[in-house]
């Protein structure tokens, strides 16, 4: 059949019975993993997110997002970073809003529904974990997506698990509101948007991809460097003036965040420069650090290293030939320059560790940008048998590591015990105490389970 032939009925009937079942799968890989992510039964709280899940449930219940009534319940809260007064002296969250009104949706559909009560005594870690599990499901759906258009069903499946089941996504971003549970989803919808050839693009898909990239800095300002790479790629792919313009919404979010953040707190970055400012805490002297050891630690580190916790990441070094020969005008390049930036700029960051945190955590936000890179690589990694038996190896301990996160985290108590890791930063370097050996033999955390209970979705009965 020649390039200008007309496809027959058949094939146009077969191209939609393949397109519907590669939406079908979507939804399936959706449901379970949002059902692995919940399996767990609790809220992996942290230091950090307690502030946002508390402001979506006083969204949903009083449509506002200032914290007083909260810290005038629980008055040591007023000593958290996290809870911050504004210009009005007014308590709010110090982290960007759009999680808590993701997630104050989400308590307002329950509630609605009267499947959940928000003032129920775990409403909040209940929303904050059922938000948080919805959205990465749904970039674990969209990697599948991505992958599909680059390899088949099969191995499209097998990224999507990897992406989802086989990193912290699992262990972390999918457990409670740390920012990173939206930014990823946005970032993934963006890599759908994006992750085509040149010729198939479109103003609308561009201008969809400006929007969702601005959602994505929105909820972690950190992901400029990334969003600032895919931007440039939004308006040079198609070599055409005009697409200029369809980076408006990208501007429109970036200008209506700093809008809210100067009116709330008086600067732009709204109450980031606060949270920065009380690095003291973690033994630092300041916010940049040596950018090599920084990396070191980001992929390397026993107890917080990329490589150890997810080697399954590895497989997008399968693309590097198909990186090395795609131009510009295609998307690889973009993906690897846009996570090479990103993982540079934590890198330079000299709390590299993420604080009290189980295995990676500022790497997550890298992993999106390396769906399509890994679906390139994988039919080479496939293409040998000790490689797919490497590669096997690689997914079972990655998804062994993310579930020994999700069912034990924080019981070992590795973070502080013998010595707080943000005092004492040469126990991120030990190999005979790595955190995920010290979750194997404390045992599963007694709160598994805990919000399969008529706690957290009913209020107490006042008798």
């Amino acid at each position: 059949m020649g390039d200008n032939a007309v496809p027959s009925s058949a094939d146009v009937r077969a191209a939609v019975a393949a397109g519907g079942r590669g939406r079908l799968r979507a939804v399936a890989i959706f449901l379970l993993v949002f059902l692995v992510y919940n399996a767990n039964g609790r809220e992996i709280a942290s230091y950090d997110s307690q502030p946002t899940k508390l402001a979506a449930i006083e969204l949903a219940r009083y449509h506002t997002l200032t914290l007083d009534r909260v810290v005038l319940r629980t008055p040591a809260l007023a000593e958290r970073p996290g809870f911050t007064r504004d210009r009005a002296g007014h308590y709010r969250s110090a982290y960007p809003p759009l999680p808590a009104v993701i997630a104050a949706g989400v308590a307002s559909i329950l509630g609605t529904l009267r499947l959940v009560d928000p003032a129920a005594l775990l409403a909040p870690n209940l929303v904050a974990k059922l938000t948080a599990s919805l959205l990465v499901a749904l970039a674990a759906a969209f990697a599948f997506l991505v992958a599909r258009r680059r390899i088949g069903q099969a191995g499209a499946i097998l990224i999507a698990l990897g992406f989802g089941l086989g990193t912290n996504l699992w262990a972390v971003s999918s457990q409670t509101l740390w920012q990173s549970e939206t930014a990823v989803v946005m970032l993934s919808a963006a890599v759908f948007a994006l992750a085509v050839p040149g010729s198939t693009l479109t103003f609308g898909r561009l201008s969809t991809a400006a929007l969702l990239l601005g959602l994505a800095a929105a909820a972690r300002p950190h992901l400029a460097p990334a969003v600032g790479i895919l931007a440039i790629s939004i308006g040079t792919r198609r070599r055409r003036a005009a697409d200029l313009l369809s980076l408006l919404p990208l501007l429109g979010v970036a200008c209506a965040m700093a809008v809210v953040n100067v009116r709330w707190f008086g600067h732009p970055l709204g109450a980031l420069p606060r949270l920065q400012s009380a690095l003291s805490v973690h033994a630092v002297t300041g916010t940049l650090a040596n950018p090599l050891a920084g990396a070191a630690g980001l992929l390397v580190s026993p107890s917080r290293g990329l490589l150890v916790f997810s080697p399954i990441v590895l497989v997008v070094l399968g693309s590097i030939r198909q990186v090395a020969r795609e131009t510009w005008r295609g998307d690889l390049r973009w993906w690897a320059v846009a996570a090479g930036a990103q993982l540079g700029f934590y890198a330079c960051y000299s709390m590299w560790w993420g604080g009290h945190t189980y295995g990676p955590r500022y790497c997550l936000d890298l992993l999106p940008l390396l769906v399509p890179l890994a679906a390139a690589g994988l039919p080479w990694v496939l293409a040998r048998r000790w490689r797919r038996h490497v590669a096997a190896a690689a997914l079972a301990w990655s998804i062994v590591l993310a579930a020994t996160g999700a069912f034990v985290y924080p019981h070992e108590r590795w973070n502080t015990d013998p010595e707080d890791v943000d005092r004492q930063h040469d126990r991120l370097w030990q190999w005979n105490d790595s955190q995920f050996v010290r979750c194997w033999k404390s045992g599963w955390s007694p709160q598994n389970f805990s919000l399969f209970d008529r706690a957290a979705v009913r209020r107490p009965s006042s008798n």
